[in-house]
Order: C-alpha cells, then structure tokens, then sequence
C-alpha cells in the first residue's frame, strides 16, 4: 500500500462498512504497487452508487479519474488535449431510451413520461380545402373615356393548374426559394410553337370519340396497374337469419386481389380474367386517335367534319426574312423618336435596323463579321427589357465570356445578373448572363423566371457545330416558350437563311436575317518567311484588303524560302509538316518578325499556336526581348500586385505566377486552358489596355473574346483536331484572323501566316483563306437527360422534339405539301374503279404482289453482286448485260469502258433499241413494261425492235443493270465511242456506223433472237462465289417466287390485261400513299431506333416502367448535370455512403477530369478499391447498353473515366496547399483547377439528388466535400466579378 492516511467512510442511512487504503492525493486508477483492497462486506440491501457522499473527477481527456470525499455531481477539469467532441444526440437518445431501458421501473409506467391531454374536435375529420374560385369579376368600361360602366361575371378556365400538373403560363408561381433554378420535380412551361390544348379542344375530343358502352367487355385492369377491380356478381353463402354478410356489403369495393383468397379458400378457382375491351359498333366512322397533342391539335377529327373539301393550294411560307442592310435607315430616329438606349456613336445601317425589328418585337438572327458590333443589338435588347420592366437572359458558350459580358453590361446598366456553375450574383437582376446549360437546366425544371423573359440572346450561334456541346442549342431553342424572343449573334454562315427557317417553323414566327457586307477593318494577309534579321523584311502580301489574290507575292515568298534551303530540299509547294526546327530556331523568327512589327507599329500582335506546350515555350524563349516602357513596367506592377493579393502567401509564389508575372513585365503573355483562371483574366484586362505587347494564345482565345489586335500571327496553318492533324478550315481561320484590327485605331488589320518549313501549297491557302466558312450543322443526339424530363411530362413526348431538331428540318419542312398530296391522292384512290376479282382473277393481288417482291428480290442480289469483288471483276469491257431503267426495258448491251470517280463506277454501254420515227430525242418517250405475264416476270423477256434496229450509247450506273449475262464479246470501244460521238454532230449524223459498230449491234441483236426469255446469266453463289447467306436466303426466295407464279391462274383469264392495269394502279396509289404516311409518322425519324434502344437501357436499370412512367431513379438522374447514369448507380449501390467526403471528391474526379493520366500506386487502399468500384458498376451500364443494341462499346464507355487526378484531388480537400499540389501531377494548373470546379458543381448537384431521395447522411457529406474544395486559388473570385 502507498503511504498515506486511511479513509473510512459510512454511507449515509446506514450500509456496508468500507476500509479502503488510498494514496495521498486520494483513490486512483493508476496507482501502481498496490495490493488488494481489503473490504468487509454486511449482508445488507444493496445502495445505488449515487448515494455514496463521494464526487468523480476526470482529469483531462486521457481516461483518468479521481474521487474526492465530496458529495455532488461529477466534474471534470480543464482538458489536457483536444476537445471532446459534442455528444452524438441520437446515440444517446437511442442507448438511453432503446438499448438499455433499465432505468424504467416496473410498475407505475404512468409517471415516467408525461403527456398532454388533446382536445378532441371530431368535426375538424369534415373540413375540407375551398374550391378554387370558378368565375371572375370583369370591369365593363367605356371604350372612349374608360369609365366603368359595370361588371360582368367570366369564367375562369383552368383554375386547378399546379407546378407540378401543368405547363400552361396561368398556373401560380411556386415557392420563392425555387423560384431561379426550379424544382426537378416540376413541369416546364409550354414549348413555343406546340399548340397548347385548350378545354375546347379537350372537350372537342371527347364529344368526337367512338362510343362506349358501359354495360359490357369494361376494362377491369387500369393501365399501368397489376390489379383492378371486379364488377361481376359473386355467388356467396346465405348468411345465417339475423346476421349481416360483411362480404357482400363490401362487394362494390371488392379489390380483384383479395377475392383470389377467398375463391380459394371456397374451393373455387379465379377464372382468367379480361384485361381488354372490344369497342362497340358504331354508327359514325371511328376516330383515329393522336399519337401527341401536337396531333391531336393540328389534325381535326373527320367525323367532325360534314363533307370533304378539295384541298387547298397552300402558299409557300417563308420563315426567314432576309434584310437587306446596303440600303440606309433615313427616318429611323423618325420611327423612334426615343430609343431605349443611345451609343456615343451612330449605329451601323445592320444595327439600325435590327434596333428596329426589336422594338416590333420581332425575333433577329445577326450573322455579322468579326468586330462589326453585334454586341449593340444585344445592349438594345437589354435596355428595351428593362423599359418594359421585364427580363433578358445572355447565354454565352464559355464561363469566361460569361465573366467578361458581365462587367460589361454592368458597367453600362448595372442592373444585371451572373449564374454560372460556382457563381450566383445578383439573381433578381433584369439581365441575367449565364451558360446554355444553365438555361437548358431552367426550363426543364419550370424556373419562375421564364414568366417575366422577353428576350434570350444566343450569342456565338456558330458554336452549335460543337459535336459534345451542340445539342444544348437545339434543347433551349425547342423549349423556349411562345411569349419569350430570340437574338441569335452569330459569325458570318453560309446557311444562316437555312438555319433562321427552321427557328421560325420551329417556333412559328418569322425570323428577321441581318448579315453584315464586308468587315468595318479589311484585312491584308502576308506570308513572312525571314528567321534573322538580315530577312526580318521577307513579308510578302497574299490576299489584299479588296479580296485579290496575289500569286505573285506567293512566288516571290516560294523563291526567297528557297534561297536558304538546301537543294536536296528544293521541293517547290510540298506540305508543310507539322513543326521544322527547335527552339532556336523559332527564336530567331518570333525575333526578326517582332523588330520589323515594332519597327512598323504594328503592335500588340497575338500569335496563334496551336499547342499549350509551344506557347509556354515560345514565350519562354524570347528571354531577351523588352516592349515596354518604364512606365508601363510600373503600371503593369502595381496591376498585379492589386489582383495578386486576394490570393494566401503560398499561392502568390507558384511556378506559374512568378513566370507570368516576370513576362507581363516585359510585355508577353501566354494565354491557354493550362493557365490559371486568375493568371487568364490579367492576362486579359493587360492586353486589353495595351499593356501586353505580343501574345501567345490557343484557338480558345478567339473564341467571343472581344479583345482585337493590331496583328495576329499563324505559326502554322495545321492543327491537330483531336485525332489527326489537318489544315486550318475556313470558318476556323477567319474567326482568328479576325481579331486583327481595331476599329478606329486601324485602317486595316495585318494577319501573317510564318513559313518555318517550306511554303504551303498555292492551293492549300487560297482555299483556307478565300473558302466558305462552316455551315450550322445539327449535332443533335439523344441523352438520358433529356429523355427522362420529357418522360415524366405526360404531355411532351421525346418524338415531337426529335421531330423539331435541326437535323430533322430537311426533312420535316415538306410535311405540309406532303399532307396536301396525301389528301389528293386519298381523293384519287376513292375515284379509282375497283377491279373484278372474281372467278379466275380470284388470285390477282397476290399476282402483283409476287411480280413486286421478285423484282425487289432480283434487284436486292443485283446490288449484292455490283458490290462485290468478283462482280466488279466481272463488268469488264465486252461484258454482255441486261439493260432496265427508265429508258430501256431488258435491253441487251454490251460495255465498252469502265471509268471511276468520286461518286463510283459507271459503265459506258451500246444499248439495243428502236429507230426513232423522230430525229428528235425528246420523242424517244419512256419504255413502258406493259402488262406482265408470268413469262416477262420469271424470265427477262428481252427486248426486240418491232422495225429496223438502232443503238445508243449512254452511261449506266450499276443499278441500271438487271442481271449480267455469260457473254462476253470482243469490241473496240475506243473506235466504237469515237465513231458515237462524231455520228452525234449535225453534218455527220447522216454516216453510216463503223464495222466495228455494226458487228457488235448485229451480235446483240442475234443474242436477243436466240434468248428470247434472256441469255444465260452469272450465278451468284456458284459462278460469282457469293456465299452471303442474305444472297443465299434471296435466291431460294426468287425461285420459290418463280414457281408461283408459274402457278397462278389470273392470267388465264381473258379479263386479266384490264382487271390487271386497274389494279396495278390502285397498288401504287396506296404505295405512295403509304409512302407519305410515313414521312409524316414517327417511324421516319432516323434517332428513334435508338431512342427505343435507351428507353430499353432506363427500364432494364429500373428508371422507367413498362408504362413509361418515371420511377424514383429516373427523377434522381434528371438532377444531374452529367453522367447521370453512373452517378445515379452509385447512390443507389450505396457506393458513395461508407466514404469520407474527401474520399468521394476524389473518386468523382474521374467522371470529370480531362487529362489522360494514371491513377498511380500511392494512393490509399480505399481509393483503389473504389476506383475498381465505380469501374465495375460503368461496366455493368456499358454491358446493359450493348444488350439492348446501343453502338458505344463497354470499353469505350467505361473508357470516359479518367482517374489520373484522383490522387491530386484527395490531397487538395485534405488541405493540401496548391503550391505542394503542383508537383504531384504533371497536368497543368490550369487543368487541375477546371477539374476541381467542375467536381465542386459535381458535388452540389450530388447534394440535392441525395435531398430528394431521403438521404441527409450523403447530402451532408456531399456538401462537406463541395466545402473542402471551395478555397484559395481554385476558387479566388473573377477579377471581372469585382
């Protein structure tokens, strides 16, 4: 025992007597060398604890107690280390009350919790919400002075509307925190250009559907369901005297289930029971029902109409209207005398009169060149929105032109809004500037500020063309409702009309289309070919400020290159290859080119290279060259030092800052999606006051970036696109080269392309500088998103937007003469006289159809054979061959040359025919088949001349042949074509044909008299080698064919010619009718295979059901902004749950993340199984994919993760500085930073798809991950935000 003094202690109330040794500082745990402690233990009733007079202290957070000889509560001291963290309240709650419920006593349960007595109001089961209110007070007033006069009580339609069941304008607003983004839940308002359904035309519908007889064959199942409700009579047991029979009192509300049970428990076995119902007979026709609304709205029922009218002669409608902009706006300050806005300087005439066309309210599409001021119409719009007192949306394709309109136009009207991904600012503004896919993401999800829109302004349409983003475009245009225009701003198209037509047919308003002339600062383009400052003069004008071509200063660029070459490398006009030289090389040409530009004043200048690495590199080596000026280097310093220091320590000494800052101070600057946002945008605001002299950029810099130069310079005219490297296209260099030139500083703009290598081919540049630029091209495609909004959407349906893309247009602009021809051919099939089946004829239709399946069959081989090696081998020059097109039924000929171009082959022939009774051609006519005869249908039933013979020559395509013979004869087709050609010419067409010509019409016209029914043709399968089983399976079908209709006995009646023209009319009527049909049906859009196909894939993975209504995982995949279908497997694989937020950070970086890179080895076990995780499960969807017919490969699908920065990513949200972060990966900052953005908006739409689900434990995680990346560099505030 420790020395010490002794404690005795007595429980108060009498009790066990304890002896208990202690050390001085009293009882502790830790006491080391004690012994046993000695007790004397009465047998006495047992004492709670809590009675003994002594009181626990802890001692810090390391587990050691004390006890002091001191009644009371226990306490604790001062922790010794980290603080304890804060209860967990539930667990608490749960082991106090659920684990562990001893402390409950066993009787008088009644005073251990307490209660309140409620009043019991049994009249409050009765009260029921008020009806909306279904008429409205409307004031009378007089229509001169405006007194009111009285009132008059109207109906109000659709008073019932909700969010969530309606589209229509008039339903109320929803709540006002889900007034910007909307809800997913809800509906989006009406798209424009959709007939919105009225109760007229409901109530129109119902009155005009077929009777139902409501007695009998009722549906019992409804649809959707897998149980209904029985109507029948049930046979049950009479109940005994005095009782009630529970059964049959319930028998009107029998559930079809329940009653399976008591059958069986009866003995009675549940008949099957009739889940379909046949419509009575009617006495008015049925009405066809609509597959849409669209349908249902367009189309009038025929039962309603009394008597068929004659179609009209509908006029051509025109949906574009082309401006003509040469002619000058005189009255225009006269039409408005007070303009919404006003510019310092006179509008252009283009601007003028889309000013115009906006005040009429009238929808404008801009295609102007660059710099010509497209951004004026867009200010215009903006101002008329706020005199309204309504509201404008700017949608721009990049964050950064979001970013720069912003400060912009709210330095010119302050009243404006940003919403991109990470930021929200001013969201009540008038004027909201955004990105597409915001925009798209409000519609779909019914945002309340659609209401209030007046105008969108699309601005750089031509972004369309790109193949990942495009469809976004097409998405917000189709959605768009009715009340709300559009300005579309665009570069100049060649198919702008083309384009503005369809957003007219599209949205049924006419589309104003204003092009601009000629740019406001002409162009000059030089080639330089110096490398050293004795040649820094070796510039040399290509195409001037007029258009001209100058093929003069191409050669003389051509002869100075090859001064300096070598001879082994005097190869004049050959490809310039991708890159010649090295560094020193490329020094020595940027530093002769930018003495003689400073020399001329020719700065600022931007230099295009198409390549992050030869930027940085480029810049990096001109360590020699200063353009600017003390002054400037002060100015630029100070600039710097202002935006720099928002930023923490470490991030102010990064790599990348350091460079750039020491190349802005001598007036450099890189520009590319490696550098940082921060870094771009200095970059950006210098350059723009002039404060950087030459700058080296991407193709990304010119993209809507309104930054022009005096300069700008091609390093090279081919890029690498992805896949292969190529020449510069049209539209893509004159959307940089337009950034030379400043209006009003410049008389023109100088764009130069460098020649390092050898001179491009003449060819080559004319093309890339003289060629049309890009059309607007549709890369519409389906995506789940999209599929699934208009799913949960009973009204929408995903064929009427697939039916109102751009790609559709060609197609679908005709629909309206097609539906008139439809009618007139209705009309005609109902003039034309039936045909007399009877007796004989009795077999006629399937007559025709066996001819008509035959010569499809024979023409399905023909294409087989003409596409195969053997069969072109075949066609040769001598070749005998049966002749059917429009100008020669089963005529022999014989192929006198073969010739190939880009369209195929074709194949000069001498065809038999008749001698014409005129010289002139036109007289020939058509060769008419006749009436077919089992002979003419089964054999070939040659052609022979009913007078002299003659012979053409003419160039048939493949399918002009019907079969190719065994025979083969030897002609001079040289002799023979020349001879042709010269009988052709008027003062020879009187000669006799050559020998040579002759010989071979006499031996075709000898075939034809001995084969009759046709000469011996090539076998497929045995003679040509075909073993295609298609080939195969038709040739059995041809002979199977041919043995029918040797069989049939129509054509041994004397009837048959007649009956047989008659009805061989009617079949093609209805052929071409059926042919129209389906022009104007859903089945002819080319995306609906594949549209059923994803429909497949959402209801095998359990989005959708069989009914195509929405399940719970489908509305949690509409939440996502991307890769909706892995991220919503993970949730529901509960993949995400058991991770710590920084780990799930880190393993969403793959579904985002751009650069190619590997996962490496250091990272953590649960990361790497994590990985293997979410690849197994993108696995599982790809496998699903392929099964239900999709083209994209599992390895391809599984190949869009990229895993390379995980490892970056979970070090940055474990706190790791950015400076440290850098050099764990070699993907550039700038990269590292859009991966870490767009996983942060990753995480946040995560966020909400978990709230919708019931799921606050990963909601909470997903915001703590969205928390941990949101800090320092990666997320400092645009500079064009401050």
């Amino acid at each position: 025992m420790c020395g010490g003094s002794r404690l005795h202690f007595r429980p108060s109330g009498g009790g066990a007597y304890l002896k208990a040794p202690c050390c001085t500082s009293g009882l502790r745990g830790d006491c080391s060398g004690s012994k046993m402690m000695e007790r004397e233990r009465l047998v006495l009733p047992p004492r709670d604890p809590l009675d003994l007079p002594l009181r626990a202290v802890e001692l810090g957070c390391s587990g050691r107690w004390e006890l002091l000889n001191i009644p009371g509560a226990p306490e604790s001291t001062l922790p010794h280390s980290l603080l304890p963290c804060a209860p967990d309240l539930q667990q608490e709650a749960e082991q106090l009350f659920l684990s562990s419920p001893a402390w409950l006593p066993l009787h008088g349960l009644e005073h251990s919790a307490r209660k309140w007595q409620r009043k019991m109001d049994p009249w409050s089961l009765l009260a029921v919400l008020g009806a909306p209110v279904p008429s409205d007070l409307q004031a009378q007033r007089h229509p001169t002075t405006g007194h009111i006069l009285g009132y008059k009580e109207v109906l109000l339609e659709n008073t019932d509307l909700s969010a969530t069941t309606s589209l229509s304008l008039r339903r109320p607003p929803g709540p006002i925190s889900q007034s910007l983004w909307g809800n997913p839940t809800q509906y989006p308002f009406w798209p424009g250009g959709m007939d919105e359904p009225t109760i007229t035309d409901l109530s129109t519908r119902e009155e005009a559907e077929e009777e139902i007889d409501f007695e009998t064959a009722l549906l019992t199942v409804p649809p959707g369901f897998k149980k209904g409700v029985d109507f029948a009579s049930k046979d049950y047991p009479a109940p005994a005297p005095g009782l009630l029979s529970l059964s049959r009192l319930l028998e009107p509300l029998d559930l079809g289930g329940g009653d399976e049970d008591e059958r069986e428990a009866m003995g009675q076995p549940g008949g099957p029971r009739e889940d379909t119902v046949t419509a009575s007979p009617c006495r008015e026709a049925p009405l066809a029902r609509a597959s849409s609304l669209e349908d249902l709205v367009l189309k009038e029922a025929s039962t309603v109409a009394s008597s068929p009218e004659p179609p009209k002669t509908l006029s051509q409608e025109q949906w574009a209207i082309p401006v003509d902009v040469t002619t000058p706006v005189g009255d225009f300050y006269r039409l408005i005398p007070q303009p919404a806005f006003q510019w310092p300087f006179e509008p252009d005439v283009f601007q003028k009169q889309a000013i115009l066309h906006l005040e009429r309210h009238n929808s404008v599409f801009v295609a102007a060149h660059t710099s010509a001021g497209k951004t004026v119409v867009a200010e215009y719009a903006i101002a008329l929105a706020q005199k309204h007192m309504t509201r404008t949306i700017y949608t721009s394709p990049i964050k950064a032109l979001s970013n720069q309109k912003f400060r912009d136009f709210r330095n010119t009207f302050g009243d404006v809004g940003l919403l991109t991904g990470d930021v929200q600012l001013h969201a009540e503004a008038s004027c909201l500037i955004m990105t597409t896919e915001i925009l798209r993401s409000m519609l779909y999800s019914g945002s309340d500020v659609i209401r209030d829109l007046e105008w969108v302004i699309f601005d750089e349409v031509h972004y369309i063309n790109d193949a990942e983003r495009g469809v976004v475009w097409e998405e917000v245009l189709i959605m768009l409702p009715e009340h709300v225009s559009v300005i579309l701003l665009s570069a100049t198209v060649p198919n702008a009309l083309e384009f503005a037509d369809w957003i007219g047919r599209l949205k049924r308003r006419q589309i104003y289309v204003i092009s601009t002339v000629a740019r406001p600062v002409p162009l000059e383009h030089y080639l330089f070919t110096g490398n050293s400052p004795k040649t820094q003069d070796e510039l040399f004008l290509l195409l001037d400020s007029q258009g001209a071509f100058h093929t003069k200063g191409y050669y003389a660029a051509v002869d100075a290159k090859k001064e300096r070459m070598s001879k082994h490398a005097q190869t004049f006009g050959a490809k310039q290859p991708t890159h010649q030289g090295g560094p020193a090389q490329d020094r020595g040409v940027y530093l002769s080119l930018l003495a003689s530009l400073r020399r001329r004043a020719q700065l600022p200048v931007v230099v295009f290279t198409f390549s992050r690495g030869r930027c940085d590199e480029q810049a990096a080596g001109l360590t020699s060259l200063d353009l600017t000026t003390s002054s400037e280097k002060s100015e630029i310093h100070l600039f710097l030092q202002r935006c720099l220091a928002r930023l923490r320590g470490s991030d102010r000494q990064l790599p990348q800052v350091l460079h750039m800052s020491e190349l802005l101070h001598r007036g450099l600057g890189v520009h590319h999606s490696g550098i940082l946002p921060i870094l771009k945008e200095i970059v950006e605001m210098l350059f723009s006051r002039g404060l950087v002299k030459v700058l080296f950029a991407t193709e990304t810099f010119a993209m809507g970036v309104n930054m022009p130069a005096r300069t700008v310079v091609f390093d090279s005219m081919r890029k690498h696109d992805g896949s292969t490297f190529r020449d510069l296209l049209p539209g893509e260099y004159v959307q940089m080269a337009g950034r030379a030139g400043r209006r009003g500083l410049d008389p023109t703009g100088t764009v130069i392309l460098l020649c390092k290598g050898r001179v491009p081919e003449m060819v080559d540049l004319h093309r890339m500088m003289t060629g049309k630029p890009s059309q607007l091209q549709s890369q519409f495609r389906l995506t789940y998103t999209m599929i699934l909004n208009l799913l949960r959407v009973d009204a929408l349906r995903v064929e009427d937007m697939m039916k109102r893309s751009f790609s559709e247009f060609p197609s679908r602009k005709d629909s309206k003469a097609h539906e008139q021809a439809l009618a007139e051919l209705t009309k005609k099939l109902e003039a034309l006289e039936e045909p007399d089946l009877t007796g004989q004829l009795v077999d006629l239709p399937e007559y025709y159809m066996w001819g008509e399946e035959l010569t499809e069959t024979r023409s399905l081989i023909q294409r087989r054979v003409i596409e195969s090696v053997n069969g072109l081998k075949s066609l040769s020059a001598g070749r005998v061959v049966v002749v059917k097109n429009q100008e020669h039924h089963n005529a022999l000929g014989v192929i006198l040359q073969v010739s190939s171009n880009s369209a195929g082959r074709s194949f000069t022939t001498l065809v038999l025919c008749d001698k014409p009774m005129s010289e002139d051609p036109r007289d020939r006519g058509l060769a008419s088949p006749g009436v077919p005869y089992p002979d003419d249908l089964v054999g070939f039933k040659l052609f022979l001349p009913e007078g002299p013979c003659d012979h053409t020559v003419a160039k048939l395509q493949p399918t002009d042949m019907a079969a190719i013979t065994t025979k083969v004869l030897r002609v001079n087709g040289e002799k023979i074509l020349e001879d042709f050609s010269k009988r052709q010419q008027l003062k020879f067409k009187q000669d006799p044909p050559v020998a040579a010509v002759t010989t071979a019409v006499q031996e075709l016209l000898r075939l034809s008299q001995a084969h009759p029914a046709g000469p011996p043709t090539l076998d497929p399968v045995n003679d040509l080698q075909l073993k295609d089983m298609s080939v195969v399976e038709c040739g059995l079908r041809a002979r199977k064919l041919e043995e029918l209709i040797r069989e049939a006995q129509c054509v041994h009646s004397p009837r048959f010619p007649a009956q047989y023209l008659k009805l061989r009319e009617r079949m093609q009527v209805q052929k071409e009718m059926e042919r129209l049909r389906f022009l104007l049906s859903d089945q002819s859009l080319l995306l609906l295979p594949e549209y059923h196909q994803r429909v497949q894939v959402l209801q095998t993975l359990g989005y959708v059901d069989e009914a195509g209504t929405v399940k719970l995982a489908g509305r949690v995949a509409c939440a996502m902004s991307s890769h909706e279908l892995l991220l919503t497997e993970l949730m529901f694989d509960n993949a995400l749950s058991a991770l710590r937020p920084e780990e799930i950070a880190a393993l969403l970086s793959g579904l985002v993340c751009q650069s190619p890179g590997d996962t490496g080895e250091q990272l953590p076990s649960t990361l790497k199984q994590g990985v293997e995780r979410v690849r197994a499960v993108a696995k599982r969807i790809g496998e699903v994919q392929v099964a239900c017919g999709l083209n994209q490969t599992v390895e391809e699908f599984v190949g869009e993760l990229n895993f390379g920065l995980v490892g970056v990513v979970y070090e940055w949200a474990r706190g790791m500085p950015f400076s440290e972060l850098a050099g764990l990966s070699g993907t550039p900052e700038g990269l590292v930073v859009r991966c870490i953005q767009r996983l942060a908006e990753m995480c946040r739409s995560l966020r909400g798809a978990a709230r919708l689900v019931g799921e606050p434990v990963l909601g909470a995680k997903m915001e703590a991950a969205a928390t941990l990346l949101r800090r320092d560099i990666v997320f400092a505030a645009s500079l064009y935000t401050q």
